[in-house]
């Protein structure tokens, strides 16, 4: 892959996952907070070599979740792996779910598209053979129809 078609995906990743924190913040109902390798890791690679299991640690959050969503009525907690696909392509998000589902279980997938957005559990998925599209119970339409409007607006 060449350093701009990389640049490019790496920057439509980053604008999924503040599309996804941006409406979670918006509908008021989970606390969102960062938790990926990308908010962790630079406090811990410098270390790699001072410390017994840093190099285990760091592999492990390199796998991390991009996020934990906890409702405001401390009911649910929800470790969230954030993607942008053009597309949905099934068969590449269950691959996702079960490399997810190895080292953090429970966690869920939230898929950003052009279409539409998708969230459901990593389990869920490879059981149903399917995602289900982002729910109104967690994330208004109206809402939801502002931020695709948005992502789509990066694509042109």
């Amino acid at each position: 892959m060449n350093d701009i078609l990389f640049s490019k995906n790496l920057i439509k990743g980053k604008i999924a996952q503040i599309i996804f924190e941006q409406m979670f913040r918006e509908q008021g109902e989970y606390t969102v907070i960062p938790f990926g390798y990308e908010n962790i890791l630079p406090e811990i690679f410098p270390q790699r070599n001072n410390f017994e299991g840093a190099q285990r640690a760091i592999d492990n959050i390199r796998n991390a979740p991009d996020y934990t969503l906890i409702s405001v009525k401390k009911e649910k907690v929800y470790l969230v792996e954030v993607k942008y696909r053009k597309e949905l392509n099934i068969e590449e998000i269950k691959k996702i779910a079960e490399k997810q589902i190895q080292r953090w279980n429970p966690s869920c997938i939230f898929v950003a598209t052009q279409n539409g957005f998708y969230f459901d559990l990593c389990s869920s998925i490879l059981r149903k053979n399917s995602i289900q599209r982002l729910g109104e119970s967690l994330i208004a339409k109206e809402i939801q129809n502002k931020y695709l409007i948005l992502l789509n607006d990066f694509e042109q």
